[in-house]
């Protein structure tokens, strides 16, 4: 069917005018303010800080904070910016601000940034937990610790450690302390360090009239000899009886028949000691054997010379005189059998006393003089 031309034109002029219509509708909708009262813009700018500088613990910083500000709006163009510049921040701080404010058709961005700061690291020094003694040695273990503070961001610790050797004329303990930041203070303990004792040997006694020489082998780091006795003097338990560097010491006024213990202690610089002990029966001018010592095998008889004896006189009783003889010097050496006055005798079990006189001149003389003493010994059954 054939369309009028006068149809046709109205037609295509009312699609027309709705077109006009809808775009004026949408031009009114795109004019109409924004949620941020900019037309065309809803969204402030966007501000994004970058920054540089080595990271610390609990927020700290441990250098130097260098910080850039990215500011960025895809919708308008950015209108005014204030602090937003570059900024370095050098000194120690608990908190400093910087803030950065950014305007576009869509509003007002601010960012706030608070940065601490803390490049020091803390005062640190290290200690012993005791004195060392008076010489400035220790001998045994030993801790060190370390100490200090922090002016910015406070102490976070210190360390602490233990010292048993080995031996050292400089030994020395490490520790560090660190803040909460992060920064690490070392520090040192130097110290003479001997925990080996020095050593006594070679422990002997020789008998004396009412004496005993004593006498001992020290090492070279032997500093002082100490010389203990029980019994000690006037009735004392025990008594220190010599204090020095020699390597021997006569001690006299002994009790004849007595038994004496020494100790013998040799001290080092740093206080370590060593002790060797011996035991003592002291005897009078009849050196050995001892009073009731024991033998068991003929003994040696031993006694003080006397000056200007030229032959000495000695008797042995068990229950009577069982021998008489003339040595020359001062010793006599007993058999297990021997003659006596025609009559042969054997060193058998049991107690013996012998005595001894020093005689002058020719033995026809039968010059004597007083008695040196009396001993006795004992053979066991």
């Amino acid at each position: 069917m054939a369309v009028s031309p006068t149809l046709l034109w109205r037609t295509r002029r009312r699609s027309f005018h709705r077109l006009v219509f809808l775009s004026a509708l949408v031009g009114l909708f795109l004019l109409t303010p924004s949620a941020g009262g900019v037309p065309g813009d809803p969204t402030p700018p966007v501000i994004t800080p970058t920054i540089v500088g080595t990271v610390g613990g609990a927020g700290w910083y441990r250098s130097n904070v260098t910080v850039n500000w990215s500011i960025v709006d895809p919708e308008s163009i950015i209108l005014s910016t204030d602090g937003c510049g570059a900024r370095t921040l050098t000194g120690d701080t608990t908190s400093t601000p910087l803030i950065c404010t950014a305007e576009s058709d869509g509003g007002v961005t601010t960012v706030t940034k608070y940065f601490k700061i803390d490049k020091t690291a803390p005062s640190a020094s290290a200690a012993a937990d005791r004195q060392p003694f008076a010489s400035g040695w220790y001998n045994r273990l030993l801790t060190v610790t370390a100490s200090g503070t922090d002016a910015t961001s406070g102490l976070a610790g210190c360390t602490s450690a233990q010292y048993a050797g080995p031996d050292n004329v400089s030994a020395l303990v490490a520790g560090s302390c660190s803040d909460i930041a992060g920064n690490v203070s070392s520090t040192s303990y130097s110290f003479k360090y001997d925990a080996t004792a020095p050593s006594i040997t070679g422990l002997s006694t020789k008998r004396g009239n009412r004496s005993a020489q004593i006498a001992w082998r020290k090492s070279t780091d032997t500093q002082v000899v100490e010389v203990q006795r029980a019994p000690g003097r006037n009735g004392q338990g025990e008594t220190m009886i010599y204090r020095g560097s020699e390597t021997g010491f006569r001690d006299t006024g002994l009790v004849v028949g007595r038994k004496y213990e020494y100790r013998v202690i040799g001290v080092d610089e740093a206080l370590n000691r060593a002790e060797q002990e011996v035991s003592f029966v002291a005897t009078g001018a009849l050196l050995s054997p001892a009073p009731a010592e024991r033998v068991t095998a003929p003994p040696n008889l031993v006694w003080t010379a006397v000056r200007r004896a030229s032959y000495y006189n000695v008797q042995l009783i068990r229950g009577r005189k069982v021998l008489s003889a003339w040595p020359t010097s001062s010793s006599f050496q007993l058999r297990r059998t021997w003659l006596y006055k025609g009559r042969r005798y054997r060193l058998r079990p049991g107690v013996y006393r012998w005595y001894v006189w020093p005689g002058y001149g020719r033995i026809s003389a039968a010059r004597y003089g007083r008695p040196l003493g009396g001993s006795t010994f004992v053979v066991p059954g």
